[in-house]
This record gives C-alpha cells, structure tokens and sequence, in this order.
C-alpha cells in the first residue's frame, strides 16, 4: 500500500503540469486569433490594390496601343519617305554623272567606275518598276556611252602603253637562264604598273558588269602586235649591227655586253661550231666573192631565226603571265592562242622557208644547206619542253606546228645525208678535176669536213636518221640506236668515198702518182678520223677501221717503192755478170757496166724530177717514205758503186759515175717539194 504523503505529493505534481499545459494551450488559441485578424486584413490590402491595378491597367493599356500605332506609323513614314528619296535619286543619276561619263574616265577611273555603278543600278530598277519610263532610255544610252568609253579607255591604255620589248632586254632573258642566279630571275614589266592597275580594273568591270568580251579581242590583237614587233626588233638587231661591224655571228651579243658588263654572251646550240660551218659551207658549194657575201647574210639569218625562237618562248610566257590578271580564267587560253598565233606562225612559216630553200639547194647538189637545219633542229628539239609547256591548254593545231616543223627538218635532212652519200660515191671522175700533184682530193676534205659536223649534231643527225627507219628497232628510239645508225651512215659515206677515190685514181696514167694520191688521200682520212671523235664513232658498227686504213696506206707505200725499181733494177748484182778479179774485161762487159750506170742515172733523175712535184702534205709521211727509199737505193747504189766504181770500164768516169751516195741521198730528199 503506497502512503498517502507521496500520492498527495504525486498528485500536486500532475496538477501543476496540468496547468501549465492550459496557460500554453491558452496562449495558443489568442496567437491563433491575432493571425487569424492579421490574415483577414492582409487579404483585404491585397484585394483592395488588385482593385485600384486594374482600375489602372484599364486606363493605360489604351493609351500603350495607341502609342505603339503611332511609332509604327512613323516608321512606316520613315520608310516610305526613304523610298521615295531613293526612287527619286534614280530620277537623278542621268543628270548627276552625265558630265563625268562625257567627259571620260580618263585620270579618274575609280570615280568613274562608280557613277557607272549608278547607272546600272538606275536601269535594273526602272527595268523592273518602270520599264515604260522615258528616264530608262535615257540611263540606259548614258550606260551604253559609259561602257564605250571604257573600251575605248581600254584600248587607249594598251595602245599607248604597250611597246616591243627593246632587242637588249629580249637577249638578257634569254641568256638570263645561263647567267643569272636563280633568285635572280628575270621578269618584263610589260605595263607601267599604274595603267596596269587601271586596265585590270576595268576588264574586271566590263567582265561583272558590261557583260562585254570585245575587250579581249582588242586585248589579243594590240599585244599580238606587239610579240610580233619584238620578235622583228631581235632580228633587225642582228642584220643591223652584222652589217655595220661586219661580225656575222651574233653581233648584238656583243653590244649587249657593253651595256651589260656583268652578263656573259649569249650562246645558242652549234654556235662555236660556226666557223666551221661556214668554212664547210664555202668549200661545198665552192663560193667565194659575193657568193660568199651571201653565205654571211644566210648565217646571220639562221642565227638570228635560232634566237627567236628562244625569244618566242620567252615572250610568250611573259605574254600569259601578265594575261592572266587581265582575262577571266576560263577565256585566258583562248586569248592566248590568238595572242601568239601571228608570231608562230611568222616563226614556223620562216622555218619552213629555210626548209623550202634547204630542199632547192639539195637539188642543185649544195649539201651545205643541211648544215643550216642541224643547228636549227637541235635548238628546236631542245626548246620543244618549254614550247609544249608555253602552248598548253592553246588548240591542237597551235600545239601541232613545232612538231610538224621538226618532223619536215628531219626528213629534209635524212634526204640531205642520203643523198650526200650517193653525191660522194657518184662524184664524175675527170681530169681536170684531178690534182696534178697527186695530193688529197677536193671531194676527200669535203666529205670529212662534213662528216666532222655530224659530231657536233650527233643525236640531232641521228634522229634525222632514225625519221626514215620503218623497223621495231626504229620505233622504241634510243640515243645508241640513233649512235648506230649514224655510225652505219658515216661507214657508208667513207665506204662510197674509198670506191669513189679509187676510181678516181685510174684516172693517172703513172701508178705510182695514183699510189700517192691514193695515199695521201686514205692518210687525210685516217688522221682526220683520228684528230676528232670520228675514229669512236665509225668504230661503233666497224672495229678494224682504223687498221684497214693503216693497211690500205702501206699497200700504196708498197705501190710507190714499185715505181723506183726501174731505177735500182740496173744496179742490183742479181742482173749483173759475174766479173772474175784482175781479169780484163770485154768490150760487151765494159758496155753493160756503161748502160747500167747510164739507166741508173737517168731513171733517177728522172724520177726526181717528176716525182718532186708531187705532193704529200703530212710531213711525217712525206718524211717516212723518203727514208724508206733513200735507204734503198741508197744502199743498192753503194753496193753496186763499191763493186765497180774503180772498174776500168770507162775512159771518161764522171761521165757515167755522176753521182755519189750521198749525192742520190741528197737527191731523193728533195722529192715531193717544189721548193727545193
């Protein structure tokens, strides 16, 4: 049983806590209260200004729109009064450019070019608003004068400005691939680079805007013009100053470098073989005077023509360069192609007159025309990378005329070498053709000199060759296969040359002349074969060239020491009868003796007189065989001296014995000169 103190005590407790409970319960309903009130009053505020909002919000959105109408209509006023400013300035364009498209764009393009901008703008709009309206004739005239004058602006400045490109400069770049650095490459200022501003500027307009291409018509046929008179210029410049100095070859290489001390003279291919070409030419043709007047005008000639060639390229390249900034793209070939088709043309056609004149002069048998077409060829041949190159993208036929010039040299030339050799094997064998002193014929060192022209042109002659050749071998072409065939060439002009001397040969009635000149002739050709590159290249098809020739000289060695044996025959012991010693001798003995030093004597001066005047030009052949026959019958005679010099055969000695060994040496060393 719980005492009664701590019920009390516990019961005390539950009812303070209790009243707690009720003074916080209470204090909870008034705070709910007062919110209550305060929420009630909060709504009524809120609703009370959603009221007066919308009070307003009714009276001001009127006011908003009407505002906005307002801006809009003033926009649109803006609008249309801009319009109005622009249409009417249409209306105005004709009067405000028309000075200035009267007066011409000269000295004021780029103000010019705007009005005319204008302009244009003008017709489109009236084109397409008001195409009735007489304004638009009137712009559309003032455009039409506009745009002619452009043209003509056009045509002015390139007429004006465009001048042939002076001989000097075209020579400095040619040469200028030889002598120049590479960072130093060459470039011709064509235009002065303010009017070249100006025409690019108005090719541009009249391309965009004038929808006109008559321009690069005119463009073409002023610079075509130009080409061709540079070209033109270059070659004046070689007659001119050939003339005046009287230098054939080059001659205004030469003033170029006194100008232009830094560069170096202009070569071209062949041309340090031209003085043997012309001394080539001379001796086949066999002209002097005037004739050989003519020769010297028809080198300066092909000099001259070898550098235009090389000039026309340049040009050319320079030509489409500065093209290129001036036409459109897709019609600068075109332009191009007409541009360079006077100057080509004029090129290949004076080609092909020098081809026409080679083939006339093949004819009438004057080889040395040929001579003409292998430096040409060659340079040609060599320019053809850069022709191709330069001509690319220009029609087939432009592309097709070098190549059609080249195959016509060649086939000139393939006839000039076959018919040469024919013309060596068929030359007539007459007598007052002949030397009387038996040396090397005409028709030997002309053969041989043009033979040594074929080295300088080897792969040009070879080619020439290889044009008329139908087998396989032919068409996969090679540079040893044109080697052989130009081997094959010169062995057969050197065969034909051999029958044809040897033919020539039966033509003395003295065999030991033909010997000689048999000699002398096969000894030019060994030497000279020698001498150059000739001997490498004959012994491509023929190994034992040189040692026939050797053996063919020998044998007219042989040939000649025959014709002295009708001299020695008298003294040689074999013919003579044995004299016994101390024995006097018959009258019959005493006379043979007699006839055999007087035959001795007269056959030796005989042959000394005769065969003085003959000729061996090669002093060491000429020295050779004196030695050979001084030693023969110089040792035939003494022996023959010695065994009956002091025979009593005769009363009167000196009478037969007139010479003594060294006498008849003496003798015989004054053979084959003249002089002695």
């Amino acid at each position: 049983m719980i005492p009664t103190e701590e019920v009390s005590a516990r019961r005390r407790e539950i009812e303070y806590k209790l009243k707690q409970e009720e003074l916080t319960l209470s204090f909870i309903k008034d705070s709910l209260e007062k919110s209550d009130q305060l929420t009630k009053n909060m709504v009524a505020i809120l609703s009370s200004f959603e009221s007066r909002l919308m009070k307003l919000e009714n009276s001001i959105i009127p006011v908003y729109k009407q505002t906005e109408n307002l801006q809009r209509l003033q926009e649109n006023v803006e609008k249309t009064l801009s319009c109005l400013d622009h249409v009417i300035s249409y209306y105005h364009v004709a009067k405000d450019t028309e000075k200035i498209i009267k007066e011409g764009p000269t000295g004021r393009l780029e103000e010019y070019l705007n009005c005319m901008d204008k302009i244009q703008k003008a017709v489109e709009y009236f084109q397409d608003n008001n195409p009735d309206s007489p304004e638009l004739n009137r712009v559309k005239s003032l455009f039409e004068r506009g745009k002619e004058s452009l043209e003509s602006e056009f045509r002015s400045l390139m007429t004006r400005h465009t001048k042939p490109v002076p001989p000097i400069l075209i020579l400095d770049l040619i040469s200028g691939d030889d002598d120049m650095e590479p960072q130093e490459e060459m470039f011709l200022e064509h235009l002065p680079e303010g009017v070249l501003h100006d025409i690019i500027r108005i090719s541009g307009w009249l391309v965009e805007n004038g929808r006109n291409q008559d321009f690069m018509t005119v463009y073409f046929q002023i610079r075509s013009v130009q080409l061709d008179r540079s070209i033109k210029g270059l070659k004046d410049h070689f007659r001119k100053n050939s003339s005046s100095t009287g230098v054939p070859y080059s001659p205004a290489i030469q003033n170029k470098r006194k100008d232009t001390p830094t560069k170096k003279p202009l070569k071209r291919p062949g041309h340090e073989h031209d003085l043997r070409v012309k001394h080539l030419s001379d001796a086949l043709s066999d002209k002097h005077g005037p004739a050989a007047g003519r020769d010297d005008v028809f080198d300066i000639e092909i000099d001259a023509y070898i550098h235009c060639v090389s000039a026309f390229v340049k040009l050319a390249q320079s030509e489409y360069q500065l093209l290129t900034d001036i036409v459109p793209e897709h019609h600068q070939k075109k332009t191009f192609d007409s541009l360079i088709q006077e100057s080509l043309d004029n090129l290949i056609m004076e080609g092909d007159n020098i081809v026409s004149a080679a083939r006339k002069a093949i004819i009438r048998h004057d080889y040395s025309a040929v001579l003409t077409i292998f430096p040409i060829l060659k340079h040609l041949k060599q320019m053809k990378p850069e022709f191709d190159q330069v001509l690319q993208g220009t029609a087939a036929g432009t592309k097709n005329k070098l190549p059609g010039l080249i195959t016509s040299m060649e086939t000139t030339g393939a006839k000039a070498l076959e018919e040469f050799a024919d013309n060596i094997k068929n030359d007539p064998d007459k007598e007052y053709n002949m030397p009387k002193d038996g040396t090397v014929h005409e028709l030997t060192s002309n053969a041989i000199l043009f033979l040594q022209q074929l080295l300088d042109f080897q792969e040009t002659a070879g080619a020439m060759l290889a044009s008329q050749e139908t087998s396989s071998s032919a068409s996969s072409y090679s540079s040893e296969f044109s080697r052989r065939l130009l081997s094959t060439y010169i062995c057969k002009v050197l065969g034909n040359l051999q029958l044809n001397l040897l033919s020539k040969s039966k033509v003395y009635e003295d065999p030991a002349l033909s010997a000689i000149f048999l000699h002398n002739n096969y000894n030019y050709i060994l030497k000279s074969l020698e001498k150059s590159e000739l001997i490498q290249l004959v012994a491509v098809t023929q190994k034992t060239a040189e040692r026939s020739y050797r053996e063919l000289i020998e044998q007219q060695i042989q040939t000649y020491q025959r014709s002295w044996l009708k001299v020695t025959d008298y003294i040689l012991e074999r013919n003579l009868p044995v004299f016994q010693p101390g024995v006097k001798l018959k009258d019959k003995e005493r006379q043979m003796i007699k006839e055999r030093f007087k035959g001795f004597n007269d056959g030796l001066e005989e042959l000394c007189k005769i065969q003085k005047a003959w000729a061996i030009p090669d002093v060491e052949q000429r020295d050779k065989i004196r030695r050979a026959q001084k030693t023969i019958v110089k040792e035939t005679y003494g022996a023959f001296l010695n065994r009956y010099g002091n025979v009593p055969f005769t009363k009167n000695p000196e009478k037969y014995i007139k010479y003594q060994v060294d006498q008849v040496g003496e003798m015989i060393e004054k053979l084959f000169d003249t002089s002695a």
